[in-house]
């Protein structure tokens, strides 16, 4: 038997810029395992978006399973193409993107895996102008609002989640998922006059859980306001609130409900559709947008892949929105 030979995978190469791999060549269930197949960090020179994949889930207090969700999620990004229809942009033509890689952190040890993302984050951003995550729990927000200030100053925080994720400590833990915003808002992260949660609902501890979270700067567009707004007045909401600052963009899959990511560790019904959530990401592209993550994908809970589309084709829409003003 003969052994076949390796050759170059064939990319669609457009204004100068490495993009996917050539779905007319290669079928888009063979190839690279990368995000939307498109080239690893190391086989360009210059990048501008960077993804990163951070497994990381030892912060959750309900269902585990998020450290699999990089790796989900890419695997559901297969069928992502060049031409973005809605808002009229090639996402990877304006732009170079690549997949960075997983980070590898402490699965034992929150305090070490927090320093190592941050770390991680700051060594990619040397080299990109812009970096999405996919976690991975939402405790990785922290230490990525750490990179982020560091280049940035604070950021506006525009957070998609079923929940404020801004609760003091539990089990006496300072760093869980539930509680990345209240620690960034204490460490001056983020700029409490600019910062909201969109989609919140679902019961809560206490009214007091509200007044906290008013304090440590945010204003809240709650799931039962949703049908009112629609997608262009939570947009306005958006833009309101966040003016020209520097925002970044932490988008929990749980924002959606159930019946469209029942893959997350922490459900509540009620919650956005993913039409809904993909229309306002489309609003992002006016804005200084200037990193994102798409977290808690928990793929044990998944099926037919309806969560792990859903958060690739968010993935997406935050790469088709940083594609706007890049020449």
């Amino acid at each position: 038997m003969s052994v076949p030979r390796i050759t170059p995978v064939p990319r669609i190469v457009q204004d100068g810029r490495v993009g996917q791999v050539d779905a007319t060549v290669v079928p888009r269930f063979a190839g690279p395992a990368t995000f939307a197949r498109l080239p690893r960090i190391d086989e360009v020179s210059d990048v501008d978006v960077a993804v990163l994949g951070v497994p990381f889930d030892a912060g959750v207090s309900y269902r585990p399973g998020a450290r699999f969700g990089p790796g989900h999620v890419r695997e559901s990004s297969r069928l992502l193409r060049p031409y973005n229809p809605a808002v009229d942009v090639e996402p990877f033509a304006r732009q170079q993107v690549v997949d960075a890689g997983d980070l590898a952190v402490n699965p034992f040890d929150i305090g070490e895996a927090i320093g190592a993302i941050e770390a991680g984050a700051r060594a990619v951003l040397e080299r990109a102008a812009r970096l999405v995550t996919i976690g991975g729990d939402h405790t990785i927000a922290l230490p990525l609002l750490r990179a982020m200030a560091a280049v940035h100053g604070p950021v506006a925080v525009v957070h998609f989640d079923a929940h404020l994720d801004t609760w003091d400590t539990y089990f006496g833990a300072a760093h869980t998922h539930g509680t990345p915003f209240r620690r960034a808002s204490e460490e001056g992260l983020i700029d409490r006059s600019g910062c909201l949660h969109v989609g919140t609902r679902g019961p809560l501890y206490s009214t007091q859980d509200l007044a906290d979270d008013r304090e440590l700067g945010f204003h809240v567009v709650p799931s039962v306001e949703i049908d009112d707004l629609g997608a262009r007045g939570i947009a306005e909401r958006i833009r309101d609130r966040v003016g020209d600052r520097p925002v970044y963009l932490s988008i929990d899959i749980d924002v959606l409900d159930p019946a469209f990511a029942p893959g997350t560790g922490t459900p509540e019904a009620g919650g956005m559709t993913s039409r809904e959530l993909l229309a306002v990401l489309r609003s992002f592209g006016s804005l200084d947008l200037v990193g994102a993550d798409v977290v808690e994908v928990a793929p044990a809970y998944d099926h037919a892949e309806i969560t792990g589309i859903a958060a690739a084709h968010t993935v997406y829409e935050i790469l088709s929105a940083l594609a706007f003003g890049k020449s």
